[in-house]
């Protein structure tokens, strides 16, 4: 994962040499571009990449290919999200169709690319992963008593506020501490989206979503009132 060097880790997940080279040459003249550092890591199979992720862990995007041969790329998609419960990783899913997208949905990719491949696309979605990338590495600041606490923003599932209190959920506990529902949305940044007079939830950590109701990555099914639909829904499924 991208420590205090800059470096960027990006991986390639497909069984065709030929496309985990082609998109390695475009993320290297990305790289060239722009001021960036980039650690480039390909697999050509699901179970090597599951097992990387186990043991090792970090990668801040994979570009993941769909019609992998042994574990296809939605399976592995689901094996980060749900048994890893891995919401950091950004995952850029690649095919050669285009009718994926619905199932694709819960794995929350930050975007989908069809084959093949052109140089403007990696750069338009290298733009996009980092700029998510350093914004989940951000932090939302509070005072509670006399302490002053950091949360880096890609943990926190949601905010809820009851009475005057304001509750930050996030995936194993919750923080509470005094201030209102719109001084917070004030702060937060676009990923953050109000779906409710008392609830803000991070899009990031949406692994369902219904006009009515968003489920989140820690399993609380949230409702969206009325006033608020549209545009939850414009801003979920606009991943941009």
């Amino acid at each position: 994962m991208r420590g205090a060097v800059g470096v960027y880790d990006i991986g390639i997940c497909d069984d065709g040499e030929f496309t985990c080279s082609e998109i390695e040459e475009m993320l290297l003249q990305y790289e060239k571009k722009h001021v960036v550092k980039l650690a480039v890591h390909i697999w050509n199979s699901g179970e090597q990449l599951c097992r990387y992720l186990k043991n090792s862990g970090g990668l801040d995007l994979i570009f993941l290919d769909i019609e992998l041969l042994d574990l296809d790329g939605i399976i592995v998609g689901r094996y980060i999200r749900e048994e890893l419960e891995n919401r950091d990783i950004q995952i850029v899913y690649i095919s050669c169709k285009g009718q994926y997208a619905q199932q694709l949905f819960k794995m929350q990719p930050m975007d989908f690319l069809v084959k093949p491949i052109l140089q403007k696309q990696i750069d338009e979605t290298m733009e996009l992963a980092i700029k998510i990338i350093d914004k989940n590495n951000m932090f939302f600041e509070f005072q509670k008593g006399g302490e002053y606490y950091k949360i880096p923003y890609g943990d926190i599932v949601y905010f809820y506020s009851t009475g005057r209190k304001i509750h930050i959920v996030l995936k194993n506990r919750e923080i509470e501490f005094y201030d209102k529902i719109d001084t917070i949305r004030g702060k937060l940044p676009d990923d953050f989206i109000l779906i409710h007079k008392s609830y803000i939830i991070n899009r990031n950590h949406v692994r369902k979503y219904t006009y009515e109701t968003a489920e989140m990555s820690n399993d609380r099914i949230l409702s969206i009132s009325k006033p608020n639909r549209k545009d939850v829904r414009e801003h979920i499924l606009n991943q941009g």
